[in-house]
């Protein structure tokens, strides 16, 4: 195990006036489980190791570098590098409703061996570049595969026996491979220069540019000049999900904005957003952000979305 992540024999608890803090540590991870139970702004907090945090219950607000301060919910994860600083505010934590929150530590050399194993055997269509951890934060949004796994090593972290440690492992591996499709994802959107020599950022920018538009897998396997099936096979590999959940995600997002911005009705948005049916649309809607859209408007107007 890499010695910037700390091994215990048994589980440890930190307790601040603020703060309480539970460690659980694996051969090759260390999970930080906190619990704040009063209203505090700014709270410094930076790891030693790559990390990637989830909420629980609750309510923060994270200010971190190269990133606009963001509210931070349950069903949310933050991928941070090494000695990235967190200024954290909990404008809803109290004891009776305490905020809680995960920071799952990864031994830098599981991701190494991992990603070594994802470049030569798994990406298709980034023989240009590499992945790597060591870059500015990035924010996942509701990603449903992400958050599963999380799920799962939480709960056996907090497992006994022999076999912890071994499922662990192979669930950690899973974990990155599905950061790595999730970052893939997060460069195309935020680098121009990616468009101009790939394939699949070139349907992806196809994709959010003709939102509205009937949008049909064949259509866009005929542009990428892929069979249909291996266009799907491929497209599925680079980002973890269907070239369909994708384009109905970015869909929603077009969709938060115009509730965001306006008034109008449901009906209009769901056209708007490229949605002929409005029942389809309020399905999508809920599937990815878990509310429906009439009550993420409630939200919005409450100064809470």
């Amino acid at each position: 195990m890499n010695d910037n992540l700390l091994k215990y024999n048994h589980d440890l608890k930190l307790k601040t006036s603020i703060e309480n803090r539970t460690i659980y540590s694996s051969d090759y991870a260390e999970l930080n489980v906190f619990e704040t139970r009063q209203v505090a702004e700014k709270i410094n907090l930076k790891f030693g190791f790559p990390i990637i945090a989830s909420m629980l219950t609750g309510k923060k607000v994270m200010h971190l570098d190269g990133i606009k301060a963001f509210d931070f919910f349950p069903g949310e994860s933050v991928v941070l590098p090494s000695d990235k600083k967190m200024l954290i505010d909990f404008p809803l934590a109290s004891a009776k409703n305490p905020t809680r929150c995960l920071a799952l530590g990864i031994d830098p050399e599981k991701i190494k061996e991992t990603v070594e194993i994802f470049n030569e055997n798994t990406r298709i269509e980034f023989e240009n570049d590499t992945h790597s951890f060591d870059t500015t934060a990035v924010h996942l949004d509701n990603n449903q595969q992400v958050q599963f796994v999380l799920d799962r090593i939480f709960n056996t972290f907090l497992e006994a026996g022999t076999a912890r440690d071994a499922l662990l492992d192979l669930m950690l591996k899973e974990l990155i491979i599905r950061l790595l499709q999730t970052k893939a994802k997060v460069m195309l959107l935020d680098n121009e220069t990616l468009f101009d020599n790939n394939r699949m950022a070139f349907i992806v920018k196809y994709m959010r540019e003709h939102l509205t538009e009937s949008i049909k897998v064949d259509k866009l396997a005929n542009k990428a000049c892929m069979s249909t099936s291996n266009f799907y096979r491929s497209f599925k590999n680079t980002f973890g999900e269907s070239p369909i959940d994708y384009l109905n995600a970015e869909r929603i997002k077009f969709a938060k904005k115009l509730i965001q911005q306006t008034n109008k009705k449901f009906a209009d948005i769901a056209y708007k957003s490229g949605f002929n049916n409005t029942s389809y649309f309020n399905r999508q809607f809920k599937r990815f952000e878990k509310i429906t859209p009439n009550q993420y408007r409630k939200l919005v107007k409450n100064n809470i979305a």
